[in-house]
């Protein structure tokens, strides 16, 4: 192949002296635009509103030519215009990154809560249901004992114990039992086989009867139906029918109050 003579040989390809100066708003767009570009293919080191290309050869590395031959960083600092921001962010090109590695670990920490707010949840939970059980265990205990302190008062007999068993029965609570005594001890002084031969009842052939000093027909009308079949006198069953009337006419709170009573505070009977 014959020798190219020397005028002839190809000038080499850039000559940075010879080069105009860049001036003017066209030729500054021009070079950011430029930029931009070339960015896209080589990658743009941006630092606020400057960018400064690195040239590459085409394995990655930069080469001596390149170094030699391009506008210096200072140049290109001085003349390149900042990238407009666009819509997805400050200086973007080609759209915004996507903070990958945030949101993942945003979505494992509000798993890692969730999961916390359910443990809580459950321990919560846990905690009522083991005091919810320990109430219902001392409840029964209770209940026990009070069984167990009835049946010795029923056990020992008298007013007492025959007042126990009548509550039980009806199902009312033992805190009457004051009130009823004080009711027996005015009407029959605790004698389940008193009759009263004396009052308007007694003058018309129906006297009062027993504990709670009731007539035959209260009697009958009133005593609870587990014991029905007990005579006037059996002491439970008298009871039963005379409170039960009592609460049906004169209501509960006068069986609380140990019966009627006048102005002076006098027991008054029913």
């Amino acid at each position: 192949m014959p020798t190219v003579p020397a005028p002839h040989r190809a000038a080499p390809r850039h000559h940075a002296a010879a080069r105009p100066a860049i001036t003017g708003p066209s030729t500054r767009r021009t070079v950011a635009n430029t930029t931009a570009a070339v960015g896209a293919a080589v990658g743009v080191v941006a630092t606020g509103a400057f960018a400064v290309v690195v040239p590459t050869s085409l394995d990655g590395t930069a080469t001596t030519a390149d170094a030699s031959e391009g506008i210096g960083a200072a140049a290109l600092a001085a003349n390149a215009t900042a990238l407009a921001p666009d819509r997805h962010g400050a200086g973007s090109v080609g759209g915004a990154l996507s903070p990958v590695a945030f949101v993942i670990d945003t979505v494992e920490q509000t798993d890692d809560l969730a999961g916390q707010d359910a443990d809580i949840a459950s321990l919560d939970k846990a905690g009522r249901l083991a005091d919810e059980l320990a109430e219902m265990h001392a409840q029964a205990a209770r209940e026990q004992a009070e069984r167990k302190r009835l049946d010795s008062i029923i056990a020992r007999g008298g007013v007492d114990g025959w007042i126990a068993e009548a509550l039980r029965i009806m199902d009312l609570p033992q805190s009457l039992a004051p009130g009823i005594k004080k009711i027996i001890m005015a009407e029959s002084g605790g004698n389940p086989r008193a009759v009263n031969n004396w009052d308007s009842n007694a003058r018309r052939g129906t006297p009062s009867q027993g504990l709670m000093q009731t007539i035959p027909s209260t009697f009958r009308a009133y005593v609870h139906p587990d014991l029905a079949g007990r005579p006037i006198t059996d002491p439970v069953a008298n009871i039963t029918a005379g409170v039960r009337y009592m609460i049906d006419i004169y209501g509960i709170d006068t069986v609380v109050a140990g019966g009627r009573s006048n102005s002076a505070g006098s027991y008054i009977g029913y």
